[in-house]
């Protein structure tokens, strides 16, 4: 059996695919389920998911979906199953811009709009910026200009020395605390974009006391406690999906919202 299939598209150029057996174990295994455990949840034999996962049976299109959705597979990775499979892509991705996405676009920018004067923001899957309230500019004074280029990656801009990070007070529990996002949304989505940024944010000058670098699993939220001028601001954020998305775009956008947490910084809002 060939541990890869080619795909051919037009005259020359081709895609080498991994078998779809080999990428359900993966997933499987990166869900840490056994073989009787996710037959178990998608109601199907465990002999014919063995038979799917060594390539003697050949999932339908139906069956993909079906153990796709049991495994939590994110839609882009969907697509890439069913190709796999030989069928094709059935979750569609466009940009933001899209005219056919002008509905997401106005209610992101009306949530935007609304959580003023508290500071929002939306990012793409990459942490990329995809946009920003007003209250987010008086906040980013002082950063370096190469990391304010599009496109923004808000990570990067929060942790690197030439960013925010000089002036983040709680910098250790705050790094350690993205950090931990981050491999948690590596571990779901297996993005080797994402793997690559880790270990960019990692080369990072870490905070003076490493070993203090942890995150309070007792506690609610970690705060941003964020040095502006001469006062300390103190945040805890939430992240908003769209749910139930059937567009790759929307499915992989993340809404970012700050809210002050003390009066001190509820007041400081307001004035900026």
């Amino acid at each position: 059996m060939e541990p890869f299939r080619r795909l051919r598209y037009g005259r020359h150029m081709t895609q080498m695919v991994q078998p779809i057996g080999a990428l359900l174990r993966e997933w499987r295994q990166r869900r840490r389920l056994s073989q009787l455990a996710l037959a178990t949840e998608a109601e199907v034999s465990t002999r014919h998911l063995s038979f799917l996962e060594t390539g003697r049976a050949l999932p339908s299109r139906d069956m993909v979906l079906h153990l796709a959705d049991r495994l939590d597979v994110p839609l882009r990775a969907r697509n890439q199953l069913l190709v796999a499979a030989g069928y094709a892509p059935v979750f569609r991705e466009r940009s933001i811009d899209d005219p056919e996405l002008k509905a997401a676009r106005a209610t992101m920018e009306q949530v935007l709009a609304a959580h003023a004067p508290n500071p929002a923001i939306a990012i793409d899957r990459h942490w990329s910026l995809i946009a920003a309230n007003r209250s987010v500019a008086p906040l980013l004074a002082g950063v370096d200009a190469a990391l304010l280029k599009p496109p923004i990656n808000v990570l990067r801009l929060s942790l690197h020395p030439g960013g925010l990070a000089p002036r983040i007070v709680n910098l250790a529990e705050w790094r350690a605390h993205l950090l931990q996002r981050l491999r948690q949304q590596i571990d779901v989505s297996a993005d080797t974009v994402l793997v690559e940024l880790l270990k960019e944010l990692r080369s990072y000058s870490s905070p003076s006391s490493p070993g203090t670098a942890h995150v309070n699993g007792a506690a609610i939220a970690v705060p941003f406690r964020f040095r502006h001028g001469d006062r300390v601001l103190s945040f805890l954020s939430t992240t908003t999906v769209f749910g139930t998305p059937v567009d790759i775009t929307l499915s992989e956008l993340a809404l970012e919202s700050f809210f002050p947490a003390d009066a001190e910084t509820a007041e400081t809002v307001k004035q900026l």
